[in-house]
């Protein structure tokens, strides 16, 4: 039979296309992980992988058996946390997933509590592109993942937790902050700069900015939240800012104003998931009680 650390390799290879990118993501030789692989391919009889100078590609039958090895080991994995007894009690080390634009803002205020009321339990956070983590997310390399919505999957358990409000900003002396109330009009043609499209609050701002005649900006793509409130704050244009970066010690709202924006009700919906199948069910429910809790409390502060 093929054993765990083979289909491991083997769905690693996969993953990056190149023999010498799994050796390094696997932690192991390159000729190691070649000869588990080949083993794994005598042992069944077939061709896997096409080899190449370019890379590897997967054979239309190990597109199969990647898809059916990805299962086995997310099993093996639930199998080794239920086996920790931790299934229904916030203890271990669990691979949490976010996105830049939330975590650093959101969760060091909720580790801090979380540790004092679950001192066993240890948290790995991996910050990335919503898309991608939930792609690991199936894949079992991320235990839960927490981001905006929308997030889809048939395999996973989506609880949506709170509505953060977005703030449309401006650099303290832009024209439009000496209004007290902006107009549809007065924003009309107004630069909105943005975060790299591929962010869910990217694709929020160019349908927030055609509904109020602004125009997105594509020679000043911020990498982060920090760099969207520096751009702003030195005139290049408005850009939306979450309420938990603004109210955060690490964001904040330092050289910016938030404009009153006539009938402004933008925000966006941040949720938590993971698979449905996972043994962490019961623990992850708790994780979800506690973040919506305190980002309600500090979005209310």
């Amino acid at each position: 039979m093929p054993t765990l650390r083979q289909l491991e390799y083997l769905v690693t290879v996969a993953d990056t296309g190149s023999f010498a990118m799994a050796a390094r993501v696997a932690n192991v030789s390159q000729p190691t992980l070649s000869q588990q692989v080949r083993a794994l391919e005598e042992r069944l009889g077939i061709t896997l992988l096409e080899r190449s100078a370019a890379g590897a590609v997967l054979t239309p039958v190990g597109r199969s058996i990647v898809s059916t090895a990805r299962r086995m080991l997310t099993d093996a994995r639930d199998i080794v946390a239920l086996a920790s007894g931790s299934s229904d009690s916030l203890t271990g080390t669990l691979k949490l997933g976010t996105t830049p634009t939330l975590g650093p803002y959101l969760l060091s205020p909720i580790i801090a509590d979380l540790h004092r009321n679950a001192p066993r339990l240890r948290l790995h956070v991996r910050e990335g592109i919503p898309d991608e983590q939930m792609l690991e997310l199936s894949r079992g390399n991320i235990d839960v993942v927490l981001g905006p919505l929308p997030m889809a999957g048939d395999d996973l358990v989506i609880e949506p937790l709170f509505r953060e409000p977005l703030h449309l900003v401006a650099a303290l002396d832009h024209p439009l902050g000496a209004d007290d109330v902006v107009t549809r009009d007065g924003l009309a043609g107004s630069p909105l700069l943005t975060l790299d499209p591929r962010h869910h609050l990217a694709r929020q701002a160019g349908d927030i900015a055609a509904a109020y005649g602004m125009t997105i900006a594509p020679d000043y793509t911020g990498t982060s939240l920090g760099s969207l409130h520096q751009m702003v704050a030195s005139g290049l244009g408005l850009a939306l800012l979450p309420g938990l970066y603004l109210r955060s010690t690490i964001g904040g709202a330092t050289g910016v104003r938030i404009l009153d924006v006539q009938g402004w009700q933008a925000y966006r919906s941040i949720a938590i998931a993971w698979r449905r199948q996972s043994p962490m069910h019961t623990a992850f429910l708790l994780i979800a009680e506690h973040v919506q809790a305190c980002a309600n409390r500090l979005l209310a502060s």
